[in-house]
Formats: structure tokens, sequence, C-alpha cells
């Protein structure tokens, strides 16, 4: 039951997270390329740093609920934290939610429920050496990629890499969550963890410049859900209850595709996807 409640918990940290570093992101000064002085400039943005605690929690909470919960199921929770934004958007902040809306957050709460009724608490296999290299691999080449993809004029690629990065972030702490925290700093996958999730919050940082959160996130949530749930399912041992393998395939359909429509399709005037109104007065 811990587990869940750690689920929970870290799904709003992660919302409320989302929503600061976006607008303070976007009402950065945007520049071509990867513009390193963002990271500075963000550094001393209140808003902005309100925004990484909140996704720090979000990921430390996350963390321990993968100690006992499979990744197609910790994954899918951390991503219906844009659903979380919109949410707390129309309730706190005033954004105007309309029917169809409310109809993706209805999906993408049917899609966690199959998935919580499918899943079954365990501890995750050790990360093989083969699949070490792999992981760090990714690592490497997705960071190289970082300068490259933010020359490009839409904001996906980047939100991709930002997905593959923390799909290793995902990977590696289902392993690691079960042994004990002293022995993280001298454990090389701890480090692979780190890395990987400073390269992916650097690829999220300009993605979040270059384009709305919704479409920005939603690429990035999409891609780690689906490489991390296919990672935990093939190589990690997570279990599925006996008889409802088709409900794990129908819970990510339905989030996955609600993250992309509220990504790609649904737009409401908020913070997440157009400049501050008492800026754009």
């Amino acid at each position: 039951m811990l587990g869940y409640i750690e689920l929970v918990a870290s799904t709003l940290m992660y919302g409320l997270g989302v929503v600061a570093q976006s607008v303070a992101a976007r009402r950065s000064t945007t520049r071509s390329g990867a513009d390193l002085g963002l990271l500075v400039r963000l550094a001393s943005d209140r808003l902005y740093l309100l925004g990484f605690a909140g996704q720090v929690a979000g990921f430390v909470l996350a963390f321990f609920a993968r100690a006992s919960l499979p990744l197609y199921l910790v994954q899918a929770g951390s991503s219906a934290a844009v659903g979380v934004a919109a949410v707390f958007g129309a309730l706190v902040l005033g954004w105007r939610v309309r029917p169809a809306e409310v109809a993706v957050l209805v999906m993408m709460a049917l899609g966690l429920i199959l998935l919580v009724g499918a899943s079954t608490p365990s501890v995750a296999d050790d990360v093989s050496g083969r699949l070490g290299l792999a992981l760090l691999a990714v690592l490497v080449v997705g960071a190289l990629l970082i300068v490259p993809a933010s020359r490009a004029r839409s904001s996906v690629p980047l939100a991709v890499l930002a997905g593959v990065q923390f799909s290793v972030v995902a990977i590696t702490s289902r392993s690691l969550a079960d042994g004990s925290l002293a022995d993280l700093p001298l454990d090389p996958l701890a480090w692979l963890l780190v890395l990987s999730a400073v390269a992916g919050q650097a690829s999220l940082i300009f993605a979040l410049q270059r384009g709305p959160a919704t479409s920005s996130v939603a690429s990035m949530d999409a891609t780690s859900v689906v490489l991390a749930s296919v990672t935990g399912l093939a190589v990690l041992g997570d279990q599925v209850a006996a008889g409802r393998q088709w409900w794990v395939m129908l819970g990510l359909a339905l989030v996955v595709l609600g993250v992309l429509i509220f990504g790609s399709v649904l737009r409401w005037a908020s913070p997440l996807t157009v400049t501050e109104p008492q800026e754009a007065v």
C-alpha cells in the first residue's frame, strides 16, 4: 500500500512542478541553438526553482515507489502529471478546461485504474552488465544529440531525448530502489541514474523554451512510458496479475493516448501554452 501512496504523491508533485517550470522557462528570452546561459538564468528564478523542487520531490517519491511497483504503473502515473497540471490550473489558476479535456482526463484515469488492477508488487531483477552498458551508451549518445536537436524549430526532438534519458532513470532506479541507500554512492548504476537525470532535465528545459509545455511534456512522457514499461516487463521481471495482461496493454494505451491528445490536439489558454496573462497585458 505504501508504494501506491508514494506514487500518488509523486504524480501530484510532478504536475505542480511542470506548471511552475514551464512558466519560468517560457518567459525567459529565447535564443537559437542550445542556450546554455538559460540554465544560469533559471537558476536565479524562484518560480523555476519551486518547480524544480516539485520535480525533485516527485522523483524521490517515484524512486521509492519503484521499489515494489512495476515500471508500467509508475511511469504511467508520472505521465499523468500533465492531467494534474490541467486540474490544478482549473481549480487554482482559473484556466478554462473544456468538456473534451475533461473526457481525456477521465480516459487517463480509467487507464490508471486498469494498470493498478493489473499490477503485482515485486522486487525487480538486477540490471545485468550487458544492459548496464547499453544504458550507458544511451546516455552518451543522447547527451551528444542535445545540441543538434536544439537547432530544430520544433521542441519534439528535445522532448523525445528527454524521454529517452528519463527512461534510463526509471530503469536504473527500479533496480536500485529496493537496496540500501547507504550503498548508492558506490554503485555505478546510481551515477548512471544521476547523469541521465541531468541530461534529461537539460533536454526538457530547452524543449520547454521552444514549444508549448503540453506538447513537450507529452512527447517526453510517451517516450519514457513506452521504453521503460517494455524494459521492465522484458528484462527486469515486472509482474502482471494472472489473466490481466490485456489490462496493461489497454491501460498503457489509454494513458499514452491521453497524454498525446493533451499535448498535440487539445490546447487550453493557460501558462502551459501561452505567455502568462500578467505579462501579456
